[in-house]
């Protein structure tokens, strides 16, 4: 029981730090056209203002390092959007305890919330084509967030994130 107890305090441990991701984008879409990008100038991301301003370096950086440049005249422009929700409580033990005999059975279960509600921030990527303006790959990524946090936890959060994200772009 104390073996079992263990495990699920640590996988609901990790399981708060995780990133989770989800990709779409047009197959027919060459990604080799694309090597230019720049960001709408309109963008309403939804994030602090020097939140923004960190994601959108650490955008820059990973993009310039598998080879794409920012230009005036782009291939490709990025839209970001973000949101905050707070999610319940997902993770119970379960303490049962039951009995059978004779054709008759009985139980009794508590659930044990482990944990509270967090808040949860969604990011979602847009890339749209700047000739066709259509959106030819997007991603949206989840993950804990803490308003309190430190200038760097939060550089390091948004590092993880975008480090999720383009570990899948472009697609093969």
């Amino acid at each position: 029981m104390r073996y079992l107890f263990a495990i699920a305090i640590f996988s609901l441990l990790i399981s708060c730090g995780s990133v989770r991701v989800n990709y779409d984008y047009d197959r027919g879409t060459d990604f080799s056209n694309y090597s230019t990008y720049n960001y709408f100038s309109d963008i309403e991301s939804g994030l602090s203002q020097l939140d923004e301003k960190r994601l959108v370096r650490i955008l820059d950086s990973t993009l310039q390092s598998k080879g794409y440049r920012l230009d005036e005249e782009p291939d490709f422009y990025i839209n970001i959007l973000s949101n905050q929700y707070r999610s319940g409580s997902n993770s119970a033990v379960g303490v049962g305890i039951g009995g059978t005999g004779r054709n008759v059975g009985g139980g009794v279960s508590v659930g044990l919330p482990i944990g509270g509600s967090g808040i949860q921030r969604q990011i979602q990527f847009d890339f749209v084509d700047s000739q066709k303006d259509a959106l030819f790959w997007q991603a949206i990524s989840e993950s804990g967030y803490r308003d309190n946090a430190s200038p760097s936890v939060r550089e390091s959060r948004l590092r993880a994130v975008v480090k999720k994200v383009f570990s899948k772009f472009p697609p093969e």
